[in-house]
């Protein structure tokens, strides 16, 4: 397994249809999965390299996707189309992401019992060639990434900081924006 974005074999065939549409919107694909129930749903997370996707950026990917999925008609019978953001507790599903968040807590998952677990909670300490490093209360320990069949951030304060400072440093075009109202203006705007 290379990575964690999609799991069932329909998974796989939808994430090779929607990949290049959403690659050549600048995007990365990170989840993807068939949900069924009364109604289907194809659950698509995305983001962008450096991370940011906004709402906007989900409809965008939307837009493109839905017309890439009524040519190809992959999916029988009627499904709803939900485009996401991978959210603050996002998952892991590359290589690449438990580089990309080292130092956070995490939740993963093995395929099989290791040491007579499947769970495992800790600290993200890296990548070591195929192995995903991750702190418990035993010591650093090194599994496979091919035995992770789930992985995701744990939310916490640190975590929650983070995305608010990184959010901080987007630069915000002000001009897009309302007035702010205050005591003081409001006042002088009525004599």
């Amino acid at each position: 397994m290379s990575d964690l974005i999609a799991k069932a074999a329909i998974d796989v065939r939808l994430a090779e249809i929607v990949t290049p549409a959403i690659e050549d919107l600048g995007y990365e694909l990170v989840r993807l999965r068939l949900i069924s129930g009364k109604t289907m749903i194809l659950q698509i997370m995305a983001d962008k390299p450096d991370g940011g996707i906004d709402v906007d950026d989900c409809a965008d990917i939307s837009h493109a996707l839905s017309a890439v999925l009524d040519v190809e008609d992959p999916i029988e019978g009627e499904y709803a189309l939900e485009v996401s953001s991978p959210g603050i507790d996002r998952p892991l599903t590359r290589l690449k992401d438990f580089e990309t968040f080292e130092g956070y807590e995490v939740k993963l998952l093995t395929s099989e019992l290791i040491d007579g677990r499947k769970r495992f909670n800790g600290s993200l300490r890296g990548v070591e060639g195929n192995e995903i490093l991750i702190e418990i209360p035993e010591g650093t320990i090194g599994l496979e990434f091919d035995w992770i069949t789930e992985a995701k951030l744990l939310l916490t304060d640190e975590l929650i900081a983070e995305t608010l400072k990184a959010r901080k440093a987007v630069d915000l075009d002000e001009s897009k924006f309302d007035e702010i109202q205050t005591e003081e203006n409001s006042d002088t705007e009525e004599e």
